[in-house]
């Protein structure tokens, strides 16, 4: 989706629909999380973003933590660092080990120039203010610390966009049905680079290209599943769409061995 309306905004960004809706457990993360284990190159994530933090000492805080992947790592790999996740979906703070506090990325409980180092991770698109979440988080992080945030580019898994509008059609019986939303497009990492800039002098970008194949559609359609959460954004009955994809990626399986899906995610590693 590439002109972004203001309701596809207000849906992703909508506190109510992210907290008791989307990540109020975290099977719909968990489920888009899991694809990835199907790519080649398999990018350890957390392990890169450990790898990053390697000169850091002191406190780190992961703001919108989600399931706690990355801190979970980190309390393994890194003992020695006082660890803090934050998110504003309180159900999916159940199973993240502490300390974790429920925050909103806009207002962080957090003093000036208080933390080493800060994650952003996957989140950034969901705030309603993005520039205001990224003074945030150049006023809680120290002078010489560093900030990791990460997202997807604008091409990302486009297979899958294109899949959707193709069951979408079926569905309602036209050549191409209505695009589905797009979480990261409001900031994605070719606008990252932009928004982080206002704040840090030096954006690294770290593109983490890759391409997942399937030989089952499950996998794909948990994912598809996953944005559940904003079916009413979708101008298609959504279950029908998700089973009519089923049957269109079986089909694809069938016929070529593997459903293939282009991945373009990156982190964007941030210095003052």
């Amino acid at each position: 989706m590439t002109d972004l309306s203001a309701a596809h905004d207000a849906a992703v960004t909508d506190r109510g629909r992210l907290a008791g809706s989307a990540y109020n457990g975290d099977r719909d993360l968990a489920a888009r999380q899991s694809l990835y284990q199907w790519q080649t190159p398999r990018y350890d994530l957390p392990g890169l973003v450990a790898e990053r933090l390697g000169d850091v000492r002191g406190r780190v805080v992961d703001i919108g933590c989600g399931n706690g992947k990355f801190i979970q790592r980190l309390r393994q790999d890194r003992p020695d660092l006082s660890l803090l996740g934050l998110d504003i979906a309180p159900g999916i703070l159940a199973g993240v080990p502490g300390p974790v506090a429920v925050a909103d990325a806009t207002r962080l409980p957090l003093a000036a120039g208080s933390i080493d180092a800060a994650l952003a991770l996957h989140m950034l698109y969901h705030v309603p203010d993005i520039p205001q979440a990224v003074r945030e988080l150049a006023r809680v992080v120290a002078r010489d610390g560093l900030v990791v945030a990460s997202t997807n580019g604008d091409r990302d898994k486009a297979e899958l966009d294109d899949l959707w509008q193709r069951a979408a059609g079926d569905v309602l019986g036209i050549d191409r049905g209505p695009a589905r939303i797009s979480l990261s497009a409001r900031f994605s990492l070719e606008k990252a680079p932009a928004f982080l800039g206002e704040e840090f002098s030096r954006v690294e970008v770290v593109e983490l290209p890759g391409t997942i194949a399937v030989h089952d559609p499950e996998p794909v359609i948990a994912h598809m599943a996953s944005y559940r959460a904003w079916a009413d954004q979708h101008d298609v009955p959504f279950d029908a769409t998700i089973d009519r994809a089923r049957t269109l990626v079986a089909d694809h399986i069938v016929r070529y061995g593997a459903y293939e899906i282009t991945c373009l995610g990156g982190i964007l590693v941030c210095r003052r």
